[in-house]
């Protein structure tokens, strides 16, 4: 009856402290999010294996050996018990060996550059399915999601055919920023002049919160955005939506967009500069600015001139100084 009494209790503690906690991180909508819970779960099943006995038996030596317990057992001569010392050292070793055997396939199972292999645990990629590409720009402090294919672009919202892969191309404008979809996967940090990539699908339709997980100045607590999980039929009616309203986002307009606001709206662009997301991974936005991947070819070229030159010129010296040789002595 006490027992049952003290488990109800900490089943009612347990609710009060988790009462205004979001767990949308063990219960996602998105398969890559959902191995990541699993995974979680699992690893801290794996955990209290060892502190769960550990602290139960320190509290029972407390209680057991306490000073006015005069009917525990007494042996100060004992020092040694070879079976206790494989249980203390064995069964962390499992688990350690378990836990790194976990670590090791998860790490390649859920590489964010990993093209997915599924869609969820039942169901794997059907051949005619072509992944979504969306490219993501960390601005100061807002999101930017440009649609290539699609020919749009879009301000602090995005959105996603359920059951379709989503290949996302991550940069940021400034500073380095983390780009985080509970509901989906895993965060992903976005860099300047350079690009990361995730891969992941959502299986659920639903309005989802996403935003940046990564301080990065005064208005990141506000850098937030709305996931839209939604059918093939209500994501063609949304890019019609977003390319029946706003302007086209040109260069011009993305140096004003570029410049840090807090709590910008929802804004839309009925028509890209197809090459703006090159230009801003290059840095290269603003006219005559020279793009990073065409410096770095040039430095390349110079680089391996000048290498192939030294190369023939050490080839050429020593015939030089054979020649020179030779033209002595026959005089």
């Amino acid at each position: 009856m006490f027992s049952h009494l003290i488990r109800r209790g900490l089943v009612f503690l347990a609710a009060i402290l988790l009462a205004g906690c979001n767990t949308v991180v063990l219960n996602p909508s998105g398969d890559i999010a959902n191995q990541q819970g699993r995974l979680i779960v699992i690893s801290t099943i794996l955990m209290l294996l060892i502190i769960v006995p550990v602290i139960a038996l320190t509290i029972l030596f407390a209680w057991r050996y306490r000073k006015n317990n005069t009917a525990a057992r007494y042996e100060p001569d004992w020092d040694h018990s070879t079976q206790l010392e494989l249980v203390i050292w064995g069964v962390p070793l499992l688990i350690i060996i378990a836990l790194g055997l976990l670590t090791w396939i998860s790490t390649h199972t859920l590489d964010p550059y990993r093209k997915l292999s599924r869609l969820d645990a039942q169901r794997p990629i059907p051949e005619n399915v072509k992944p979504l590409t969306v490219e993501v720009v960390a601005l100061d402090w807002k999101w930017l999601f440009i649609y290539p294919e699609q020919g749009i672009a879009t301000v602090n919202e995005m959105a996603a055919p359920v059951d379709v892969p989503i290949e996302f191309k991550i940069t940021a404008s400034t500073v380095m920023n983390s780009f985080y979809i509970p509901a989906l996967a895993g965060q992903i940090y976005a860099m300047p002049g350079m690009q990361t990539k995730l891969n992941a699908v959502i299986n659920k339709p639903g309005e989802f919160e996403g935003f940046s997980a990564n301080y990065s100045g005064a208005g990141f607590s506000d850098m937030r955005f709305k996931f839209h999980g939604v059918s093939n039929e209500d994501f063609d009616a949304w890019v019609k939506k977003v390319k029946s309203g706003g302007g086209a986002l040109k260069r011009t307009e993305y140096l004003a967009l570029e410049k840090p606001s807090i709590k910008d709206p929802v804004q839309h662009f009925n028509a890209v500069d197809g090459t703006l997301f090159h230009a801003i991974l290059n840095r290269c936005v603003a006219e005559g600015q020279v793009c990073m991947d065409k410096q770095m070819m040039t430095d390349k070229n110079v680089k391996d001139e000048a290498t192939g030159a030294k190369e023939g010129a050490a080839k050429d010296a020593p015939q030089e100084v054979a020649q020179a040789g030779g033209q002595h002595h026959h005089e």
